[in-house]
């Protein structure tokens, strides 16, 4: 088992909010443009109408003089009195060899340059006769312009001649872009809303969902036994199939164990015939017959022991609490080796639990303390810690002569035992190796501060 921490992988919700936040600040971009658009065009229209209208005063109040000269009305717009005021007209005739020649213009234009033509010049005017072209130019103080030019043909003139009136711009400009930003900034807050309202609304309508993981892990860990919510139509048959699926687990499980346990019993009760006959015949075949068979019946617990580790799922929901099983396999190994005057230091938090079966981690924890009872000369340290979310280790220390470090694989080997004196039949580390490395765990050996060796156990654990 992995401490890990797991790749990071793709959030639904976040691929939900980042979906909406595109496309909620595509169509906000959309239409607060649009809208500027509008704005602006709306502006501008009305802009140009109110220069129409001057163009068509500035007609209405025009006269040809016999010398054919046109002359200005009297009155006009009081801005257009004052000096680069923003506010100019002027009355031009086309020359046939291009350009124009004044024929009157307000006093606001002072001694700058003419009125400059639309694009295309006299040309462009003549196309359109009688209709107002509207366009944009540069002021004597160059400050933008809207201009509307129109070319009429008056009574007594004898050439076309072009009205042209021109205003100062700045104000709509301005208008338009306190629009665009006052647009800008409420388009923004619009954004930030949707957007906040669909993370809700994900966090709202998933809530089910992550319920589900909730339950799911909750069944991992061994709290429950089944996924119990009620949940929405869409993700009751979800849950109804994972509860089918543990029920198949729990129950091909089970027919494992059967398996196991009529396997055991199948072969034990002949080895218990032959060890009681080689009993009741004493000689040295009953001894060797005796002996073997002992042995082969710690070697069918071995393996059988084993074939129950496979037979259960990693990641199933069995826990067991840590600190009574130390305390009780603490007493029990006390007993047995109180000729010797064993003590068990034993040490585990209240809120420590193997991710297993109980039996299973009283035969990893008993065969690590008992070894460590045989070989001690008093005193033995059991010491259980939490390693991260998922991991625990039991570090068993004793204070006997210890272990070189080129015999301790072997020790791990079945059936290898470096001292023939020794009571045991040298399968005990290494079920241990081999049960921990089934739950994917570890088991390590090191010099221990005591003198002797530490056993150390690295196994899954879930949260309390």
């Amino acid at each position: 088992m992995s401490g890990q921490p797991a790749a990071r992988r793709p959030s639904l919700v976040r691929r939900l909010v980042v979906l909406h936040a595109v496309l909620s600040v595509i169509v906000l971009a959309a239409g607060g443009l649009a809208l500027s658009a509008f704005f602006a065009q709306e502006a501008t229209t009305r802009f140009d109408e109110d220069l129409s209208q001057d163009i068509l005063d500035l007609v209405a109040g025009a006269s040809v003089g016999d010398d054919g000269i046109v002359d200005a009305p009297a009155l006009t717009d009081e801005r257009a009195t004052r000096a680069y005021s923003g506010k100019y007209w002027e009355i031009v005739a086309p020359l046939p060899a291009g350009g124009v020649k004044a024929h009157a213009r307000s006093r606001s234009l002072w001694d700058s340059p003419d009125i400059a033509l639309p694009a295309g010049g006299a040309a462009a005017l003549a196309r359109t006769p009688g209709q107002p072209i509207f366009y944009d130019s540069v002021g004597p103080v160059k400050e933008p312009l809207r201009v509307a030019a129109r070319q009429v043909l008056m009574p007594g003139a004898k050439a076309p001649v072009i009205f042209m009136e021109a205003a100062d711009r700045s104000p709509i400009d301005a208008d338009i872009r306190t629009f665009e930003t006052s647009t800008g900034l409420a388009l923004l807050v619009l954004a930030g809303m949707l957007i906040g309202g669909v993370m809700l609304q994900v966090r709202v309508g998933l809530r089910p969902l992550f319920r589900l993981r909730t339950e799911v892990a909750s069944v991992r860990t061994g709290k429950t036994d089944k996924v119990a919510g009620d949940y929405p139509a869409e993700l009751e048959p979800l849950a109804s199939e994972l509860n089918a699926l543990l029920a198949h687990n729990q129950e091909v499980i089970e027919r494992q164990r059967t398996h196991v346990g009529n396997l055991a019993h199948a072969l034990k009760t002949p080895l218990s015939v032959i060890a009681a006959e080689a009993q009741a015949q004493p000689g040295e075949l009953a001894e060797v017959v005796r002996r073997q068979s002992d042995l082969i019946r710690q070697q069918v617990d071995h393996h059988l022991r084993r074939a129950r580790a496979a037979a259960r799922p990693q990641g199933g929901g069995e826990r067991t609490e840590v600190a009574p099983v130390l305390e009780e396999l603490s007493l029990t190994l006390e007993r047995i080796f109180q000729d010797k005057g064993v003590e068990v230091d034993w040490r585990a938090p209240d809120d420590l639990f193997f991710h297993g079966e109980r039996q299973d981690f009283q035969e990893l924890a008993g065969n690590v303390m008992e070894n460590a009872c045989k070989w001690c000369r008093r005193r033995v340290r059991a010491r259980a810690e939490a390693r991260g979310a998922q991991q625990m280790a039991l570090i068993v220390e004793d204070d006997g002569p210890g272990l070189a470090p080129e015999d301790r694989q072997a020790v791990l080997k079945r059936g290898e035992r470096l001292d023939e004196n020794a009571p045991g039949s040298g399968l005990g580390l290494s079920i241990v190796d081999e049960l921990a490395r089934a739950y994917g765990g570890s088991l390590a050996l090191r010099d221990s501060p005591t003198g002797g060796l530490a056993v150390e156990l690295v196994l899954p654990r879930v949260e309390a």
